[in-house]
């Protein structure tokens, strides 16, 4: 059986995650002392006991989102399930930090600090406001880019994530996703939502993010990873270190292909998904994509223990 480990990206959060692998396994507790240290405060304390709207800072769910994930994999390798376990990783937007991370690719440390900074720097990008992004259901990738396109005008509106055959997500200025949104109920849209995010992220009004990740990228250390990872630009498999960069610069104001990234599995033969860290998201967008595909969410210490059943 072919099996990938898959990694959750923002929305996914959620106060007190991961304490409960912290205090079951110390090698989870470990990750969160590291990613702390790293980023020189006390980031646990906040994901454990602070306030949502603090999590949900782009700043802080992206660090605090690969700690839960890289911590939960540490208890499982604890258990003997380790990375050896996967034949390919991959992760949906900062989740594909988490992916390399895993991976072995990028250090942990490193991680954590790429993801404050890429956080920081998406949300500096465009002023609180501007920008928005809004979940279109029930309709398909092609159909959703045209009449993107077509609300644009002069202004930003695109595709930013195609996560399963009914869910696209569109990102750009907000007055031009507003008229997008329209338009898809106009045209057979069964829902199109406005999401709550704080800036528009995965569209073209992220070019200075993308010219902050590429000073930040080219300053860490990118191994080769341990096995591949399918990357959200291209929705396919990479395992050359030199192309990460690249990739991930990309990835900032290019399009999260989830659905495409599934899809490339399924045709290498992976017929299992591990979701691993904070949700079930992933595991939800997997089945609509490949419905006979099998899925675990592993985010607790009964969700390890259940791995030894």
């Amino acid at each position: 059986m072919s099996r990938a480990f898959v990694f959750p990206g923002q929305g996914a959060q959620t106060i007190g995650m991961g304490r409960a692998l912290a205090t079951a396994y110390p090698a989870a507790k470990a990750v969160f002392d590291e990613v702390d240290e790293a980023l020189g405060e006390p980031l646990s304390a906040l994901i454990w006991d602070g306030a949502i709207a603090d999590l949900t800072l782009t700043q802080n769910a992206q660090p605090a989102l690969m700690a839960t994930s890289i911590a939960a994999l540490r208890a499982m390798e604890a258990e003997g399930f380790g990375i050896d376990h996967a034949s390919f990783v991959a992760g949906h937007s900062l989740g594909e930090y988490s992916a390399l991370c895993a991976a072995g690719a990028l250090t942990l440390s490193d991680t954590a600090r790429l993801l404050r900074i890429r956080g920081q720097a998406m949300q500096e990008a465009v002023p609180v406001g501007v920008g928005a992004m809004a979940a279109i259901l029930g309709l398909d990738l092609d159909t959703v880019a045209e009449l993107a396109a077509e609300a644009a005008e002069d202004e930003v509106c695109q595709a930013a994530n195609d996560n399963d055959p009914a869910q696209v997500v569109i990102s750009g200025h907000k007055t031009a996703v507003e008229r997008a949104m329209a338009l898809c109920k106009a045209h057979g849209a069964k829902r199109a939502l406005a999401l709550p995010v704080s800036a528009p992220f995965h569209c073209a009004l992220m070019a200075p993010a993308a010219a902050v990740m590429a000073e930040a990228l080219a300053a860490v250390v990118i191994s080769k990873p341990v096995c591949p990872v399918v990357v959200n630009v291209r929705a396919e498999a990479v395992e050359e270190p030199d192309r990460f960069r690249d990739l991930l610069v990309a990835q900032v104001t290019g399009a999260v292909r989830w659905r495409e990234s599934v899809l490339w599995l399924e045709r290498a033969g992976v017929t299992e998904y591990w979701e691993i860290g904070a949700g079930k998201a992933l595991s939800g967008m997997i089945k609509r994509i490949v419905s006979d595909s099998a899925t675990r969410a592993i985010g607790t210490p009964e969700d390890v223990a259940a791995l030894k059943g």
